[in-house]
């Protein structure tokens, strides 16, 4: 009997463990998407947490250097300035007047530091004006195929 209890508590604590881990990475990888007016409004609490922040990239505002990208995000008329140092390229989508989002830090210096950025085009799939909508790709289907 002594056996199965060693064996229990072993179980336990090994699914104890892997709970716990679980737990960890899913609070750690947790962001919240946010506007530039809600971040404007969140005061002090905007520097301790990973956040998401959206918006338009401003015409003209993308400068690259060596190691960082910098832009401002727009959003009616609030201005946010982004520097992005991840590793990742930054998509194809990402140019002036695309949508943004920058996930990341608010840094006390004022400027949003974003390890991560996906990004939209706007008018890749919208109407050309007077006209109708692109039809939607159409895919084989390729595990119909023997």
């Amino acid at each position: 009997m002594k056996k199965y209890g060693k064996f229990a508590a072993l179980v336990v604590v090994i699914v104890g463990t892997l709970i716990w881990l679980a737990t960890a990475g899913i609070k750690e990888n947790q962001t919240y998407y946010k506007t530039i007016a809600e971040l404007n409004q969140m005061g002090d609490q905007a520097y301790s947490k990973r956040l998401r922040v959206g918006g338009d990239v401003s015409p003209g505002s993308i400068v690259r250097t060596a190691k960082t990208v910098q832009f401002l995000l727009v959003q009616e008329k609030l201005r946010l300035s982004v520097v992005y140092d991840g590793s990742d390229p930054l998509p194809d989508t990402f140019k002036d007047g695309s949508q943004a989002l920058a996930d990341g830090r608010m840094g006390r210096d004022g400027v949003f530091h974003a390890s991560r950025v996906e990004a939209k085009c706007a008018s890749k799939y919208e109407a050309k004006p007077g006209g109708r909508p692109a039809p939607a790709p159409v895919y084989p289907n390729k595990a119909a195929s023997f």
